[in-house]
């Protein structure tokens, strides 16, 4: 009991501010959470030159492993990008994807990932994060299960 008493605390005093109730607490947390998430994402990004947004297209090609369309890469992000292809000409430019047109269809583009794109990747994936660090530290694999089934439920 104490240490929920402690953790529920916490954000009161991170924000210094009073809660209608629980509920408003959770949301307010969440939001919290997740703007210091997108911050401590955005400093471990700092050194290899890209955005969290650049990172997220590379995911999705990573994952796809070979062309795909530009379309297809947009459904796949896990932060909606209406400049998507604005984020994909940057990453052209620093060679970590390629580009080419459709033979099918000429409004389609399709790109993908570079060895140069892969590497980067693997270093990223390789450093230890600022929130590895703070999963590891603070948070069991139950832990970790159970927010996510909370916030599962909280968007269903």
């Amino acid at each position: 009991m104490t240490s929920l008493i402690i953790s529920m605390a916490k954000i009161d005093s991170e924000i210094k501010s009073e809660f209608v109730n629980d509920k408003h607490r959770f949301v307010t947390n969440l939001v919290f959470t997740a703007n210091w998430v997108q911050n401590a994402f955005i400093e471990d990004l700092k050194p290899f030159g890209i955005s969290p947004q650049q990172f997220n297209i590379l995911r999705v090609l990573k994952a796809v492993g070979d062309w795909t369309a530009m379309s297809e890469v947009k459904d796949g992000l896990l932060e909606r990008a209406p400049n998507a292809t604005r984020l994909a000409d940057k990453l052209l430019n620093k060679q970590l994807i390629e580009r080419r047109g459709s033979e099918t269809d000429r409004r389609v583009v399709n790109i993908r990932i570079t060895k140069a794109g892969l590497k980067l990747m693997e270093e990223i994936n390789q450093k230890e994060s600022v929130i590895q660090k703070a999963l590891s530290k603070n948070m069991t694999a139950k832990d970790a299960r159970y927010v996510s089934d909370v916030l599962d439920k909280f968007r269903a």
